[in-house]
């Protein structure tokens, strides 16, 4: 028996087709969630990149086309990058469009490259804290910092901290510690060793901390500063951490996450608190928690399975966005944010055998937007 569609049931066929294909590319221009910085900072010489998996929430970045339109620089398969030439001074509008592979745009979003002069702060002094977990204690970004820092037409600089590897050149010193988050600095002591090392070499006190009357620790950074910054507070403290306090939030619950987030800025707050009291003037540079290794066997070598690339990812780019929502626009405050999110290569800038843990040209390219950001910082408080 033959049966016929009339033409209104072949509309509401056609409607509910459209809607299903409407509803799909809303979701996944959601999904995506394509994030930038306000600001970036670039300066004479240093190559800058942006990667593209860095900046969206996805599995498949190459599943997708990125086109980013800027006055200065070039886009690659994997990301847009540029080393500004002397010409280059000045602010660079950079728009970023995500399309599907049809050419679809899903999402667009904007940010402002500063390039400032090579010699922004030359012979200006600078005393700089870098403070942060492990990826601070392998102490290749503070190298770099200071190995860029050493060039022509830079401040004379100095790094405070108690941290002193003897593998690196004197002047490289830090407060970072492998395993450490916000709150460590904030409450982990040890009566017994106080702010000596353990036999293994660790640290197991914050050195921010000092034994009180009655034993108990107490936050004193004004006796830190008198002690191991020579009496007088840094002009910059450098922040990095993150890793540790989210890594074990629960990506697939995401309120959960986001209250663990939450809490995890709240004592970053407080540790901001505690410091801008003892240091009315210093100026904080923290950095945007850094993305993951990209390919999931960095995560097999070191977690053997509990815990994945995806998981660290999802978590990871959900900082990043309350990050931004929390901080930017503080300035005036004195809080900065840094963007080490978008110049480290989740591919190149990783061993193959580590997850959250870059190789040595990722710690440069982290030590490189600091160092960018020093430079702005610098141009921008000129005398």
């Amino acid at each position: 028996m033959k049966t016929h569609t009339s033409p209104k049931h072949l509309i509401l066929q056609a409607s509910l087709a459209l809607w299903l294909i409407l509803s799909a590319t809303a979701a996944e221009s959601t999904s995506l969630r394509l994030t930038l910085p306000p600001a970036w900072y670039g300066v004479p010489g240093v190559p800058m990149s942006l990667y593209y998996d860095n900046i969206v929430l996805t599995e498949t970045p190459e599943n997708y086309r990125f086109e980013v339109t800027c006055d200065i620089g070039k886009s690659e398969a994997k990301r847009w990058t540029v080393t500004p030439a002397d010409k280059d001074a000045g602010q660079h509008g950079i728009v970023v469009v995500v399309k599907d592979a049809q050419g679809k745009e899903l999402q667009r979003a904007k940010t402002v490259l500063h390039v400032v002069p090579r010699n922004a702060g030359a012979n200006r002094n600078l005393r700089l804290l870098i403070v942060g977990d492990s990826l601070t204690a392998a102490t290749m970004y503070p190298i770099e910092i200071g190995r860029l820092l050493t060039m022509p037409g830079n401040p004379k600089w100095i790094m405070l901290g108690t941290h002193k590897p003897a593998s690196v050149k004197p002047g490289v010193v830090h407060e970072g510690y492998g395993g450490w988050t916000w709150a460590a600095f904030l409450s982990r002591y040890d009566a017994k060793l106080g702010h000596k090392l353990d036999e293994k070499g660790k640290r197991l006190s914050s050195p921010f901390l000092f034994p009180t009357a009655d034993v108990k620790p107490a936050l004193d950074i004004p006796r830190y500063f008198r002690e191991n910054c020579a009496g007088q507070p840094p002009d910059v403290m450098t922040v990095l951490l993150g890793i540790n306090d989210c890594f074990g939030a629960s990506p697939d619950d995401a309120k959960a996450m986001d209250k663990h987030i939450a809490g995890t800025l709240d004592t970053a707050e407080r540790f901001l608190k505690e410091f801008r009291a003892a240091a009315p003037r210093m100026v904080f540079a923290i950095g945007l928690t850094t993305p993951p290794n990209s390919r999931e066997s960095g995560f097999e070598a070191n977690y053997k399975g509990k815990y994945h690339r995806w998981g660290w990812k999802r978590i990871q780019h959900r900082l990043v966005e309350q990050m931004l929502k929390r901080f930017a626009g503080r300035e005036r405050a004195g809080i900065h944010l840094v963007p080490t999110e978008l110049n480290l290569d989740p591919v190149d800038g990783y061993p193959e055998n580590n997850g959250v843990h870059p190789n040595a040209t990722g710690y440069q390219q982290i030590g490189a937007s600091f160092y960018c950001w020093l430079k702005w910082w610098l141009q921008a408080k000129q005398p």
